[in-house]
């Protein structure tokens, strides 16, 4: 008997990295609430507390995750030692383009990520796909497609982390360790999801249909030949 795995949440994964530390951060971080210290504190308690949470329930530690808890401790880091505001644009540019050269390693020295990504054996018949591969001599043509899309996948990283310099550059210029700089802290970190997060998202759906024609091509399955019956 096989135990099903712990589905993602989009929506919570929203609401406690995303909507509720912006709240707390604009509307109780001044002096009659929290205070902006106990109010920085609150809101990346959330994403924290979501990410300790998501372990337990998945047993798994994904890059994503990692990436989540070392941006929210440079933040209040930051915030906390009343840094250059510079540092946080930098900070907020640094984690995507880290991932971004991550990935272009990926596609050098191992298994381009965005195969380990897209092609998943638990979504799709893998196998198959690589023996029909092999049967009409296109090995080679399909690796390179993929080397072609995992530096897309790259450039949409790329592309995160000049906005997100953009926007922190923008939107955050109080001092560290201010109420105003915990309010545009928050509208920050609410305005990435329909300038960066949104975009980034219709990028890989793109690289999903992308990836999938370059299947049908090369090997004349259909998408719905290829999906793994749950």
């Amino acid at each position: 008997m096989t135990t099903e795995k712990p589905k993602n949440k989009p929506f919570v994964e929203i609401i406690f990295n995303v909507a509720l530390p912006s709240w707390v951060l604009m509307k109780f971080s001044s002096p009659e609430y929290f205070g902006v210290v106990a109010g920085l504190i609150i809101a990346l308690a959330f994403p924290l507390g979501y990410a300790v949470y998501d372990y337990l329930r998945t047993k798994k530690m994904n890059l994503i995750s990692i990436f989540g808890f070392l941006s929210t401790l440079l933040t209040g880091g930051i915030a906390l030692f009343e840094l250059s505001v510079h540092w946080l644009a930098i900070k907020e540019a640094s984690i995507p383009a880290l991932i971004a050269v991550f990935v272009l390693f990926s596609g050098v020295y191992g298994k381009p990520l965005i195969a380990k990504l897209l092609l998943n054996k638990s979504m799709f018949k893998v196998e198959l796909i690589y023996e029909k591969l092999h049967e009409l001599g296109q090995t080679e043509a399909f690796k390179a497609k993929i080397g072609f899309a995992n530096k897309l996948l790259a450039l949409t990283f790329i592309f995160s982390a000049v906005m997100n310099y953009l926007l922190a550059t923008w939107l955050v210029t109080s001092p560290a360790g201010t109420v105003s700089f915990n309010e545009e802290l928050g509208h920050m970190t609410l305005m990435s999801y329909p300038i960066i997060a949104i975009p980034s998202m219709i990028m890989l759906g793109g690289l999903m249909f992308y990836v999938t024609k370059v299947i049908n091509n090369l090997t004349g399955y259909k998408f719905t030949d290829l999906l793994v019956e749950q």
